[in-house]
């Protein structure tokens, strides 16, 4: 009889300490015990909170760019997080021009912002260049095509700004594949995008640009599909594996190989999932997902992690400057 009487007291002592840890660190039990190669953490909050910004790095510097509050004003709000040292800069420059729904990229120590909505959402054809020795923005050549959220990467020197919105109350997608090159502040425009969309993650690799996601007109009208462009042949392949779930407003970065395609939105409301794409074999798999579903958030990779910041935990003019680092198992680090 004491027999059973301890072992009911040890099971009775277990179950209450894990309670105990769940309420006071529901987090860090319920993601960090399931894997303990393949985990989240959290990193420094945003010190000004917004969504539908953009995230860009330059060394371990990560700038989230731009976005709206949550009146819906857009913002020019930029900010520094140093992933060394887990802290956020309070000094950057902020965007000549309030904007949100902008995308970015880096090149050669400098941050490129391209398109974007300003606060009476009229799309924009501007690109604001960012010099972080001197802290201070310039303003490129146009783009010929104004628009919101495109997706913008840089491929051998080369800035490619691909789909967008017209700024027609999302029902205009465009298909716009427009190069920028540095050197000559000119633009040259390519092969469309065979599938018009707005609100698409994409990420580069080996060379090529996958665009995935997004949604092609109004109601959230999302996509699974995924287009990987080839800048030196300027041309487009389109029969590549879906993404598993249909989502807009997700966000992407590629780290050793894979491409990591993070969180979005869709009616029923955000996204946590966390997925991942070989190009090698055309294939996804399911990751750990985040501890907070966002939708409008920046992710970028550094030092065999993803960082996952800002975005709205909602839909509409929700905002977060939620920080999550993703660390990965040692099976996915080359």
């Amino acid at each position: 009889m004491n027999y059973i009487s301890n072992v009911y007291l040890t099971v009775l002592l277990c179950f209450f300490t894990i309670s105990i840890v769940c309420i006071l660190n529901p987090f860090q039990f319920s993601f960090s015990q399931i894997n303990s190669d393949t985990y989240w953490t959290r990193g420094a909050d945003m010190p000004v909170v917004t969504t539908e910004a953009t995230a860009a790095r330059i060394g371990d510097g990560i700038y989230v760019i731009g976005g709206y509050d949550e009146e819906g004003e857009g913002v020019g709000m930029v900010e520094m997080y140093n992933a060394t040292t887990d802290t956020w800069a309070e000094d950057i420059s902020q965007l000549p021009l309030p904007l949100h729904h902008v995308s970015a990229a880096s090149f050669d120590g400098k941050l490129y912002v391209a398109g974007g909505y300003t606060d009476d959402w009229t799309a924009s054809d501007r690109l604001f260049i960012y010099d972080p020795t001197t802290n201070q923005w310039t303003q490129a050549n146009p783009m010929p095509t104004p628009r919101g959220y495109p997706s913008a990467e840089f491929v051998n020197g080369t800035l490619y700004v691909i789909g967008g919105d017209g700024g027609e109350g999302y029902e205009r997608a465009l298909t716009a594949n427009e190069a920028y090159d540095p050197t000559t502040n000119q633009w040259t425009v390519k092969s469309p995008m065979p599938t018009a969309r707005h609100h698409a993650a994409s990420a580069v690799v080996d060379g090529e640009i996958y665009v995935i996601g997004g949604r092609i007109g109004e109601e959230l009208n999302n996509v699974d599909l995924i287009e990987k462009y080839n800048p030196v042949s300027d041309s487009w392949t389109i029969d590549l594996e879906p993404m598993p779930s249909k989502r807009s407003g997700n966000a992407a970065t590629s780290l050793n190989g894979y491409i990591y395609v993070l969180g979005g939105e869709q009616n029923q409301g955000t996204f946590n999932d966390n997925e991942r794409y070989d190009p090698k074999t055309d294939t996804w798999s399911k990751e750990l997902p985040m501890m907070n579903a966002r939708h409008g958030l920046g992710v970028v990779s550094f030092d065999n992690k993803i960082y996952a910041i800002g975005g709205g935990p909602e839909r509409g003019f929700f905002t977060s400057g939620i920080n999550e680092i993703y660390h990965m198992s040692n099976d996915t680090v080359s």
